[in-house]
């Protein structure tokens, strides 16, 4: 039988105010120029990946499909003090400049609106929100469907989409007010959470665990490598997957690998930066929804096993609307009790398929 479970879902429409025009004359910049050169000729026009059509699909398809056990709740902008505990005064000062502006903030991919300071504090503070949901036990777990994503922010820098770092807030929330002293945070985005790592670097009270697309690939980092230092050494777990990884792929790294971490961390608190761009139809690697609906199984048997089910997940990529949407469907269901699904493994399907339709058509006369 499933296991029925309250999730609670965070979402604030204040979120969807960041949204970068690339094409705005106002919003000048490296990339501007360095992407319209490359599409010159080409009869392309490109636009901002992370726009607010990806949460607007996600809440649509929760609305038309339903998942009983799942409640909606609003967000909360984070204060200046809750993001200073993983940012630097200089670099807040920094963001705070650009309220009610348009701005590139780097060279690759990092650009600003006049909302998206706002909707920045409310997807760091979304995130602190869906953490105390479950430490205060008012839900089993909590997903907080914010944007800008958070996980490639530094302590000095906005990178790759984001501006602050979510999950990192989130995490140091937990630590600073809510009586954890150890917290595991899972990274599953297709892309290398860098700013994640950078500031938990040397932390021995948070561990790390981060599958991603190997380089070259964005950011380039996470080295098998990279495992923290000091009295961190050993908290950064580092996994990088080949391009055509899938289902089976991710879940023999968490079984084999993030369960006998996690047995030996002992974590109060789980916190996942759940991005779903490692989804085939997002071309970096192949996971299905299957996979992480599984993938989520076995996270949340981490989490009963050593935190009485406390799990927060907090969004970070996936920019094909239909595979985000069905992705993050397909794991909210587990959350709420769902069993979760065999994974596919790629081609089976088809070729048992086709099995079933030439059956007998060979047999000898």
């Amino acid at each position: 039988m499933a296991d029925n479970r309250t999730v609670t879902v965070l979402y604030d429409e204040r979120v969807l105010a960041h949204f970068p025009d690339t094409n705005s004359e106002f919003l000048p910049g490296r990339l501007d120029k360095r992407v319209r050169a490359i599409l010159s000729g080409l009869n392309v026009q490109w636009k901002y990946p992370e726009h607010p059509g990806r949460l607007i699909a996600i809440m649509d398809l929760l609305a038309k499909e339903p998942i009983p056990g799942v409640q909606i709740a609003g967000g909360q902008k984070a204060t200046r003090d809750q993001l200073a505990r993983v940012h630097t005064t200089g670099f807040l000062d920094q963001i705070f400049e650009l309220r009610n502006q348009s701005a590139w903030l780097d060279v690759d991919t990092t650009a600003v609106s006049p909302g998206s300071v706002e909707a920045a504090e409310v997807a760091a503070g979304t995130a602190i929100a869906a953490v105390e949901t479950v430490m205060k036990g008012e839900s089993r777990s909590a997903f907080a469907l914010v944007r800008p994503p958070g996980h490639h922010a530094e302590p000095t820098r906005a990178r790759g989409f984001c501006l602050f770092n979510n999950v990192a807030v989130a995490a140091a929330h937990a630590q600073a007010e809510l009586g954890c002293q150890r917290v595991l945070i899972i990274d599953w985005d297709a892309h290398h959470g860098n700013g994640t790592q950078d500031i938990f670097w040397a932390d021995p009270d948070v561990l790390f665990f981060d599958l991603h697309r190997a380089s070259p690939f964005y950011p380039g980092s996470g080295l098998l490598t990279d495992t923290g230092a000091g009295l961190g050494e050993g908290t950064i777990v580092n996994v990088p997957m080949a391009g055509g990884a899938g289902d089976a792929a991710y879940l023999k790294a968490l079984r084999e690998i993030l369960v006998p971490a996690a047995d030996h961390f002992k974590p109060d608190l789980i916190l996942v930066s759940a991005g779903f761009d490692a989804h085939s139809f997002d071309l970096a690697l192949n996971v299905t929804y299957e996979g992480f609906a599984s993938m989520t199984g076995v996270v949340q048997q981490i989490a009963d096993k050593h935190c009485n089910g406390r799990l927060a997940m907090i969004l970070e990529g996936g920019y094909n609307t239909e595979s985000l949407s069905k992705s993050v469907h397909s794991v909210l269901r587990v959350l709420a009790g769902a069993e979760p699904p065999e994974p596919r493994v790629s081609g089976i399907e088809e070729v048992d398929t086709a099995i079933d339709f030439h059956k007998g058509a060979f047999e000898p006369d």
